[in-house]
Order: C-alpha cells, then sequence, then structure tokens
C-alpha cells in the first residue's frame, strides 16, 4: 500500500523494521501503556494479517504517526493509531483513517470495529465524524490509568462525510 491522503502531502505506505525508532517514540508519546518494540515487530512481521501504516511528510519522509488493523475476512479490527504531539491537530489522524477506510471499501470490507478510552473525547470525535457508533462497553480495559474502552463500529453503506 502505498497512496497519498487528503491534502497536506502525506505519503501512507506500510510499516518497516527501519521505522521503528520513531513508530516507537511517537508510541511513548501518545499512550501510558506503550506498546513493546516486539510487538511493532510481530505486526510487521504478520503480513497475512496486519496492516501496519506509517504516515509521512512526502518532502521530508519524516514519520507523522502511524496506523495498525488487522483484516479478517470481510471485516477489520484497528489496534492502534497515534499522530506525533507535535503533528497533531492537522487532520493527520483523519487523512490516515479516510485513506484506510476508501481501500477498504474497494476490496469489499464489510464491518470495521475499535476500542477507544471512553475519556479520549477528541479520538471518540474524530470517529464519530467518520461514521463509527458505539456499539459496546469493556469495563475496565486500559490499565494506567484504569479506563472503560467504548467499542465502536462502523458498517459500509453509512454515510461517511
Amino acid at each position: 500500500m502505498e497512496t497519498s491522503a487528503g491534502s497536506k502531502n502525506i505519503r501512507l505506505r506500510r510499516m518497516s523494521l527501519r521505522d521503528l525508532p520513531e513508530v516507537l517514540k511517537i508510541e511513548r508519546l501518545s499512550f501510558s501503556n506503550p506498546w513493546l518494540s516486539s510487538t511493532f515487530e510481530g505486526e510487521i512481521q504478520n503480513i497475512g494479517l496486519s496492516n501496519p501504516i506509517v504516515a509521512t511528510d512526502e518532502t521530508t519522509d519524516r514519520i507523522l504517526g502511524y496506523l495498525i488493523y488487522w483484516i479478517i475476512r470481510d471485516e477489520v479490527q484497528i489496534n492502534n493509531i497515534a499522530v506525533h504531539p507535535d503533528y497533531r491537530r492537522r487532520r493527520i489522524a483523519e487523512d490516515m483513517l479516510r485513506g484506510m477506510l476508501d481501500i477498504l471499501e474497494e476490496q469489499g470490507i464489510q464491518f470495521i470495529s475499535l476500542e477507544v478510552r471512553a475519556g479520549n473525547i477528541a479520538a471518540r470525535t474524530l470517529y464519530d465524524k467518520l461514521g463509527f457508533k458505539p456499539i459496546g462497553l469493556r469495563k475496565e480495559y486500559y490499565s494506567n490509568p484504569a479506563e472503560d474502552a467504548v467499542v465502536m463500529g462502523l458498517t459500509f453503506g453509512a454515510v461517511r462525510t
């Protein structure tokens, strides 16, 4: 997968092992319970299931953010998404998600799900904007700090603006 996304000269491409130092830096800056390097390595190597994507600046090739999702038959599970703090509020996460959604819709994916911290209003607002709806709650899913996860889903055919 290599494509441009949005109007910000962002390029989406498959994550590689050479991306890990920058991805891990973004992960640690973004999450209180960050994934380990070995977790990302597993996602990169699991070509049949996992789709780890990085968003880079087309001119500098700097990694601005990343997205990891699994395709399981005609469904997708979004596992991780983050944008470097210096580049937040520039619609990079939205561009990554829209680029992914466009590709998945063409591939015939029927349903996409994800979990998000109940208190992460910015992320929940973005997912809602893209057509995701709350479909469940996972009590105390997150730790450090303990918090519920809202399970959100998107069925293709739902209106995306």
